[in-house]
């Protein structure tokens, strides 16, 4: 049954940020696509000017020399950065760090506040430098939002994923389950780390005419679904066809039928979870309950710089020639490590 199951279209503009229902605060895709790099510096062919995300085949965003985030701070949800193709350059104020992409998956806790910066190198001299990647903002309960910061990596060759009997469809299970599929475990006070929460972060790739039926959630109509239609000349939802890139909340206690109807490969991101019903309270980088929290949080970062910047350059890069890795409390491990 899929009668109603639609509740709300929305259009989207790539790379602006897309609505969300609770427990997400903030979703956004990047598809940028940086020419080769041929001398090596990692850097693109113009300077920023701090605030590029105009629309074009790439932008620097907050990044002036490399395109990126360079160092600023969060408090009170989490972040789940999900990298199809590229590369990224993390550092935090706890002193962890990483290079990743092309499959990776990163969950960072904030909690009680981290600094980071995620800056895109361009790594590759011969060929374009492609960045496409999802960050998510996943909230957390009043009770978590002073834990300790965390940081989980999950490399591409461990991430789990399963596909349609017939190949037409991939799914990725970035977080959460499906179908008997289990995520990587996320950080230990992750609101996704409760399995009675029903988030869940999944990615459908649909080849030209495949048909796909994304089950009902466990929670039923207690959880929240959204699916984000963001590549792809047609997808059909419920039997409606949709040539617009979207974002379609749906009936989580429903099987929803979906088809790739044009001739192209569609991606889909499906995001669920049951909602925090608290108040939230956000202002930039900082998410709490009450404007009084938020208040604190700047006068703490004043304070503290939550633990200060332990890094040379606020834009940090790795060495070209690095390859992925994750520094977690002061230990480096690898793809090939593990």
């Amino acid at each position: 049954m899929s009668g109603g199951a639609i509740k709300r279209v929305q259009a989207i503009s790539i790379p602006t940020p897309m609505p969300t229902q609770s427990p997400f605060l903030f979703n956004v895709y990047h598809k940028d696509e940086f020419p080769p790099c041929p001398d090596g510096s990692m850097k693109p062919p113009r300077k920023g000017n701090g605030a590029d995300f105009a629309p074009g085949p790439w932008r620097m965003y907050h990044g002036r020399e490399y395109s990126g985030f360079p160092q600023h701070p969060h408090r009170g949800f989490e972040t789940i950065t999900a990298v199809m193709r590229g590369t990224i350059d993390h550092t935090d104020s706890c002193g962890n760090a990483g290079r990743y992409g092309d499959g990776d998956l990163q969950h960072m806790t904030a909690g009680r506040g981290v600094v980071h910066g995620e800056l895109f190198p361009l790594v590759h001299k011969d060929r374009n430098n492609t960045l496409q990647l999802f960050q998510i903002w996943l909230n957390l309960p009043s009770k978590d939002k002073m834990v300790q910061p965390a940081f989980v990596m999950h490399w591409s060759e461990d991430v789990r994923k399963t596909s349609t009997s017939d190949g037409g469809v991939d799914i990725t299970v970035w977080t959460g389950e499906y179908e008997g599929v289990k995520s990587l475990a996320p950080t230990p006070r992750s609101y996704a780390a409760d399995p009675s929460n029903d988030v869940g972060v999944y990615l459908l790739k649909f080849k030209p005419g495949a048909e796909f039926t994304l089950r009902a959630a466990s929670g039923g109509v207690e959880t929240n679904r959204s699916l984000y239609y963001v590549e792809g000349a047609s997808l059909d939802v419920c039997g409606e066809k949709l040539s617009r890139k979207c974002v379609v909340d749906v009936d989580a206690s429903q099987d929803i039928p979906l088809r790739n109807s044009g001739s192209d490969e569609v991606i889909c991101l499906v995001l669920q979870g049951k909602p925090i019903n608290e108040p939230v309270a956000q202002h930039g980088p900082f998410v709490m309950n009450t404007q009084k929290e938020i208040m604190q949080a700047f006068e703490d970062y004043r304070a503290t710089e939550f633990g200060g910047w332990p890094w040379p350059e606020d834009a940090m890069v790795f060495p070209r020639e690095e390859g992925r890795f994750a520094l977690i409390d002061g230990v480096k491990s690898t793809p090939s490590s593990k």
